[in-house]
C-alpha cells in the first residue's frame, strides 16, 4: 500500500490488522523523515507530499485510538475474550 495515496482511505485501513497498521505507520513515519530531510536540503520537488504524509499519519494514529477504545466500527483486539 503507497503512503500519502488514495490506498490509504479510512474504509480501506478498517480491514487490516493492527500489525500491519503499525508497519504502515512505521513506513509513513520513514517516508516523512525522509522528506524533511529532502526539505532541508532543497532537494524536494513536491512539498506537497509532506502534508499528505502527515495526514496518511494521523489518520492511522485515529484508526488505531478507535480499535483502542472500541469505537467507529472496528473491532478492538483488547476486548475480545476467548471463551
Amino acid at each position: 500500500m503507497a503512503v500519502g495515496s488514495k490506498d490509504l482511505t479510512s474504509e480501506n485501513m478498517r480491514g487490516l490488522d493492527d500489525e500491519r497498521l503499525v508497519d504502515e505507520l512505521r513506513k509513513a513515519k520513514e517516508e516523512l523523515f525522509n522528506l524533511r530531510f529532502q526539505s532541508a536540503t532543497g532537494q524536494l520537488d513536491n512539498h506537497g507530499r509532506l502534508r499528505a504524509v502527515r495526514k496518511d499519519i494521523a489518520r492511522i494514529y485515529t484508526e488505531l485510538r478507535e480499535r483502542e477504545l472500541g469505537i467507529g466500527g472496528a473491532t478492538p483486539k483488547s476486548t475480545e475474550k476467548s471463551a
